[in-house]
């Protein structure tokens, strides 16, 4: 869990330190439709090792921000959702959508 202590005292810089890592906000945006498994979440990504999908999906669980179940089947199944405050960050995300939409239309013309 973070501790409110530790985090920066602007907002922003505070956004960025629980999403700027590339992999992590790319995390996010894939989980917002819904749960998946770590096999889906890694083919929906691209080009994401084992090892630092496994790392950031840590370090969000224990941000608060992802959900890990773990279900006792054999072989286990492991799925990934996004908490409620995970889901709050969709708007930071279509607004990047836009933004990111905006900068390649006006390349473009």
């Amino acid at each position: 869990m973070v501790d409110v202590t530790t985090l920066p005292a602007c907002p922003v810089e505070t956004t960025l330190t629980l999403i700027s890592d590339k992999w992590k906000i790319l995390i996010v945006r894939d989980l917002l439709p819904g749960t998946k498994r770590f096999s889906e979440l890694r083919r929906s990504i691209g080009h994401i090792s084992q090892k630092v999908l496994t790392s950031n999906l840590r370090q969000m669980e224990a941000d608060g921000l992802v959900h890990r179940e773990v279900y006792a089947e054999v072989p286990p199944r492991v799925e990934y959702s996004l908490t409620d405050t995970g889901r709050s960050l969709k708007i930071v995300i279509d607004a990047l959508w836009d933004w990111g939409e905006e900068y390649k239309a006006g390349l473009a013309a």
